[in-house]
């Protein structure tokens, strides 16, 4: 794991990098808002795994000023360089050969060192789909562990103590590469085991953040499995065993914003499903995923996704066709903006 006093002596031999780092997080500090992206990747119905990968998927060495979240779990592999993986609290260091493992609605942005261009392997997916066929997460040993994993986790796993992993993603990879028969389920068995060996190892570093994420999983489980029904913030407080203020304290706490928001942000995730993947009226998905009017609906989303449900379906159904191991969803790696 790296400390800060570790992440001092990676940059010792360069004073004019250190000040930098140091000036870059004053200014993270004093940053009375920070402004958030969020970035919507459709994952395959029949295998919900997408990869994101290539020789130009490198990260600029300026960081950019706007955090960004994702819909779905975020599996990093750093290649080569190093550089920060920054939250909205935190900056913490990496190197050639970690891994990084977000949960969805994670807010970061990841940089390189000062005069490099670090290379970028990515996996988006949807954990608990994807292991289906293989396992449900409740059967599963330590089944909690794996749906904390879902909620407001964030880990780096370093190279030099934990090189199975990053083995592990390699051949995930190569696996999808090469699209040989079978390959779906050997990357599902792949993910199962690299999941499954995090669990063992109990290899939770000083990079990992899950505060009493437990405590209000009963709350996250609600949305995620009825997001579409009609119930008050009470109701989910009630199944945390809370007050609704204790609640909402709490759930802003450990997830950065309120359970209101997050089932808000729940309802666009899967309306953006059906907008891409249905020829339904922009009316009748809104209904579909929870919202009681299609104004609503048309506020919410584009609060969310920075557009009308509308425009933003025409958009996305005009990509349709890029390999999902090429530049596919939001593929640009993450270019400064003031």
């Amino acid at each position: 794991m790296h400390t800060e006093k570790d992440f001092c002596a990676i940059l010792r031999n360069d004073k004019c990098c250190i000040d930098k780092y140091i000036r870059k997080g004053i200014d993270m500090a004093t940053r009375s808002k920070v402004e958030m992206e969020y970035r919507s990747y459709e994952l395959p119905a029949h295998f919900p795994l997408r990869i994101i990968h290539g020789a130009d998927w490198r990260l600029s060495d300026i960081p950019s000023k706007v955090l960004h979240f994702h819909n779905c779990l975020e599996i990093g592999l750093c290649e080569s360089e190093s550089g920060i993986l920054r939250f909205q609290d935190k900056d913490f260091p990496f190197r050639a050969g970690d891994v990084t493992i977000l949960s969805p609605d994670m807010p970061h942005t990841t940089f390189s060192a000062a005069g490099t261009a670090s290379k970028w392997s990515y996996l988006f997916l949807d954990l608990r789909e994807l292991l289906r066929p293989l396992a449900t997460l409740d059967s599963l040993p330590c089944s909690g562990k794996y749906e904390a994993m879902l909620y407001n986790f964030r880990a780096i796993y370093h190279a030099d103590q934990q090189p199975s992993l990053r083995l592990i993603i390699q051949e995930v990879l190569r696996e999808a590469e090469d699209a040989k028969l079978n390959y779906e389920i050997t990357i599902r068995a792949l993910l199962l085991t690299f999941f499954s060996k995090l669990i063992r190892e109990q290899s939770l570093t000083p990079t990992t953040h899950v505060p009493d994420a437990l405590c209000i999983m009963p709350a996250l489980k609600q949305i995620h499995e009825h997001y579409m029904d009609d119930f008050g913030m009470c109701s989910l407080a009630e199944l945390c065993l809370m007050s609704s203020s204790h609640f909402r304290r709490v759930f802003v706490d450990i997830m950065g914003f309120g359970p209101l928001e997050h089932l808000n942000r729940t309802r666009i995730q899967k309306a953006c499903t059906l907008l891409r993947l249905s020829d339904q009226s922009v009316l009748t998905i809104s209904e579909a995923v929870g919202f009681r009017s299609q104004s609503s609906f048309n506020r919410h989303f584009a609060a969310v996704m920075g557009e009308a449900p509308s425009s933003w379906r025409k958009r996305m159904n005009a990509d349709q066709g890029l390999s999902i191991h090429k530049y596919d969803g939001w593929l640009h790696p993450d270019t400064p903006r003031a």
